[in-house]
């Protein structure tokens, strides 16, 4: 199984878990995620976005100041905005959250249901399933020397015959190290796998 095949089946394992929805952030470094994933309902996420709960929400700030899981019902940090109360309009009555990874590369994870909350069993088998995830989306500490000049030439601008010309390699052989760099890098497009490396300062 390749490591986008068994990224997709554990985050379809998490959504089987969580009634109402969850998320997670892999890696967060510089402010923003390598990785991240949610399932919540559309109009609470579109809530969340335009109000810029991120930057207030308490299971966030209780995602950077601690290891482990614990239910939203249990995360005594203030809520001035009511982000939680409000959360339960859409169903998200009952949650919890996870966090795990070192400061400087942290993951957080959270999910909801409607009806009850969660088991002691239920969160412990959800927190592995990120845990394992936080492992396998460890970001690369750097690139091959070959991924990097494909990068750049994209970077600049060259398309793809013009940088293969430039490095004196096929095209085919360019299109591979351009494969290689969004494997490496979690990336689905050749965009998002130039943008993660500036922002893992890997170029």
């Amino acid at each position: 199984m390749s490591l986008r095949a068994g990224i997709d089946l554990r985050t379809k394992q998490l959504g089987q878990m969580a009634p109402s929805g969850f998320f997670y952030a892999m890696h967060i470094r510089f402010a923003l995620p390598l990785m991240h994933h949610q399932t919540y309902p559309q109009g609470w996420t579109d809530l969340y976005t335009e109000e810029a709960y991120a930057f207030r929400d308490p299971i966030i700030a209780w995602g950077f100041s601690v290891d482990g899981s614990a239910r939203w019902s249990e995360i005594d940090i203030p809520d001035p905005f009511e982000i939680i109360k409000q959360a339960r309009a859409y169903g998200m009555n009952y949650g919890f959250a996870v966090a795990c990874g070192e400061k400087k590369s942290r993951t957080i994870a959270s999910a909801s249901r409607p009806d009850r909350e969660f088991t002691n069993v239920e969160i412990s088998d959800f927190a592995k399933i990120i845990e394992k995830l936080h492992q396998m989306t460890e970001p690369p500490e750097k690139l091959t020397n070959a991924q990097i000049e494909a990068l750049r030439c994209v970077a600049n601008g060259d398309r793809h015959a013009a940088a293969a010309e430039k490095l004196n390699i096929s095209q085919s052989a360019f299109k591979a190290r351009l494969a290689l760099a969004r494997d490496n890098l979690l990336a689905r497009t050749t965009a998002e796998a130039l943008q993660r490396a500036r922002d893992y300062r890997l170029l």
